[in-house]
């Protein structure tokens, strides 16, 4: 078996039948309307120009179950935590996470709204047929008043350690220990009364970013403005898009077009993209055809509403007998928020950094009866716990041969 593999499942709760019924062209969702809800996930596939609403639990595990062979048989959505570094190598961690998030949990929905084409599907079993159709009257019903949030952040790191902490990882980079390690730290404050609601209503009227996301478990919200890729699959085929690389986009297009050759020519953001997209193809590798993995973008320049972003793209044919689960543990954490070598990079991170990352750096994302599946990499996310109103906001940095720690602060700080 490959490092990272695990058994197929059989499946041990009956599959759901879902019905597809249309809605048509419908109005901008309100979000309120899942306040009652106390699971859900929705997730834009943005270059796909798809979203999907996942409702509600019908049962749930620790990860999908799936068949050997063939597409998993019914809807499943999800999440990864960092932290399950720890089980897929010989890892441990200083910190305990606050948010207390699983490290891996999977259900499947009640039931599942899918945007595309500027109309709306319902997924649904036929006995919650009528309770789904009234939700979505709710859902695309009229929207809450917006409610304005200010929040006082307090650092988790003050700026001479992180000064100190990042020249220690360099220092480590020149004696080739390492070559990158991902940097993060993290503010928080106390946010009794924030309406996640309103608040992912705000970033989405305003960023709607390519891999969002809006979660919550219970008392547990993430509220993710995500433009990273983790993974996706069609069929037996799975594609990683590690980023590393952003510039701001200008109104003035000679300045525009002056950020993106910039950035496409900028030696440490190529050097932090290479090397994250190595260490991608290495874990793919492991669980892939002979043969079969293929870089398809090389440090491609991206434009985004509201940033320039350099992606690559690697490609595989998973080898046979194997599960995109076992993609997934193969090559968790991504590559672009540990560095490389990636074992040896989580080791340092854990000394270096003062707080435990959570669902920071994990992954948000779905599974479909027709062999598709979407991963997103959990970054410039807003984590809230309701019970207690802690709110996170955490940052990170690449660290290379070439970085100015002075510098990664203050785009941490940005």
């Amino acid at each position: 078996m490959v490092p990272g593999a695990h058994p197929p499942f059989t499946h041990t709760a009956p599959v759901r039948d879902f019905l597809t019924v249309p809605l048509g062209a419908v109005p901008a969702a309100a979000w309120g309307a899942l306040r009652p809800c106390p699971e859900f996930l929705f997730r834009h596939v943005g270059d796909s120009g798809k979203a999907l609403l996942f409702v509600g639990r019908a049962e749930s595990a620790a990860w999908p179950r799936m068949p050997a062979h063939g597409p998993v048989p019914q809807w499943w959505y999800g999440l990864v935590a960092y932290g399950l570094k720890d089980r897929l190598e010989r890892l441990s961690s200083r910190h305990a996470d606050p948010f207390a998030h699983p490290l891996s949990r999977w259900c499947v929905p009640r039931w599942v709204v899918e945007w595309g084409g500027g109309e709306a599907l319902l997924h649904v079993p036929a006995t919650d047929r009528a309770e789904a159709l009234r939700f979505c009257d709710r859902l695309f019903g009229p929207a809450d008043a917006p409610v304005p949030h200010t929040l006082e952040w307090l650092p988790g790191t003050p700026r001479e350690r992180y000064l100190r902490q990042a020249r220690e990882l360099m220092a480590h980079i020149q004696r080739g220990d390492i070559y990158e390690v991902n940097y993060c730290t993290r503010r928080t404050a106390m946010a009794p009364h924030l309406d996640p609601f309103a608040a992912f209503a705000r970033m989405w009227e305003r960023h709607r970013p390519q891999f969002a996301a809006f979660h919550r478990w219970n008392g547990r919200f993430a509220i993710c403005a995500s433009p990273e890729r983790f993974l996706a699959f069609a069929g037996d085929r799975v594609t990683g898009q590690p980023m590393k690389g952003t510039r701001p986009r200008s109104e003035d297009p000679a300045r525009d077009r002056a950020l993106a050759h910039e950035l496409a020519h900028d030696p440490k953001e190529r050097s932090e993209n290479i090397m994250a997209l190595d260490v991608m193809r290495n874990d793919l590798s492991r669980v892939a055809a002979s043969g079969s993995v293929q870089v398809e973008a090389l440090c491609a320049v991206q434009a985004h509403p509201r940033v320039h972003q350099m992606t690559s793209t690697v490609a595989a044919r998973l080898r046979t007998g194997l599960t995109p689960i076992d993609a997934v543990r193969a090559a968790f954490p991504m590559a672009s928020m540990t560095g490389a070598p990636k074992v040896r990079a989580m080791e340092l991170i854990d000394a270096a950094e003062d707080q435990a990352r959570g669902l920071y750096s994990g992954t948000l994302g779905y599974f479909a009866p027709d062999g598709t599946g979407d991963l997103n990499v959990v970054i410039r996310t807003l984590l809230h716990h309701a019970g207690t109103g802690l709110t996170a906001l955490s940052t990170d940095s690449a660290l290379t041969a070439l970085s100015d720690p002075v510098q990664e602060w203050e785009e941490c700080e940005v």
